[in-house]
């Protein structure tokens, strides 16, 4: 039995609610049961250095964390004078995510830089930032297409993300905090609307996992992102 209560292949309630901030050029607030991100797609007409008259456009993601946004209070990383290295690591993450399904050359010279900010922490707090960020991006090139500034359709396809991995020896869909925190195996999976993998991250966290077991957890990735992209669809139309 599942803390939550539900079925080993059940998802938590997702939300996603747009248009949350006045002035981003996209944006939504993502709700994947009690784990809460908001999601801002910045604009800017211009590249960074290494891409200067190259015809190509950038996406990049940031990442941080509320101080309160889990069950202790966190010290802001500004105060710190720098980044911790798991912020670091899941914005680089969210970053090439978003950028697996986007046409570059389509984009033009420009750059889209999406914010991930939790608001609210329990467990899967990367995963719900790529899929909301999407979102965001997503709304963000519907505003170039309808200005006209660029003609074709740079985004290929959905990305989103679901954790999955093996709690009290079975394999479950989906975890929270209490899940994830005691999880023997726990897996991030990255994804595209057509079922492509885009990066795939599991590790035994207590006890090693075989072929078959890891065969079950991508299935249960597959039913899990299949019904993000369905929410990220009903969001964005």
């Amino acid at each position: 039995m599942r803390p939550s209560g539900r079925n080993l292949d059940e998802m938590r309630p997702i939300s996603i609610e747009t248009g949350v901030t006045r002035h981003a050029e996209g944006s939504c607030m993502i709700r994947c049961g009690d784990t809460h991100v908001l999601c801002t797609a910045s604009l800017e007409e211009r590249v960074p250095p290494f891409l200067r008259n190259s015809g190509q456009g950038w996406v990049t993601a940031e990442y941080g964390m509320l101080p309160r946004a889990t069950h202790t209070r966190g010290r802001r990383e500004a105060a710190a004078g720098k980044q911790s290295g798991r912020t670091q690591e899941i914005q680089r993450l969210i970053g090439r995510s978003l950028r697996a399904c986007v046409d570059r050359n389509a984009l033009g010279e420009r750059q889209i830089t999406v914010d991930c900010d939790v608001i609210q922490a329990d467990g899967g707090t990367r995963c719900a930032s790529i899929t909301g960020g999407w979102v965001a991006l997503r709304l963000a090139v519907n505003k170039l297409l309808k200005a006209g500034d660029i003609i074709a359709d740079p985004i290929t396809d959905n990305i989103a993300a679901v954790s999955c991995g093996i709690f009290a020896g079975q394999p479950v869909l989906d975890l929270d905090y209490p899940e994830d925190s005691e999880a023997g195996t726990d897996g991030n999976f990255i994804m595209t609307g057509a079922g492509q993998v885009v990066e795939l991250q599991a590790s035994a966290e207590g006890a090693t996992f075989s072929r078959e077991e890891f065969n079950q957890l991508y299935s249960l990735a597959e039913k899990g992102v299949a019904e993000l992209v369905t929410a990220q669809n009903a969001a964005t139309t």
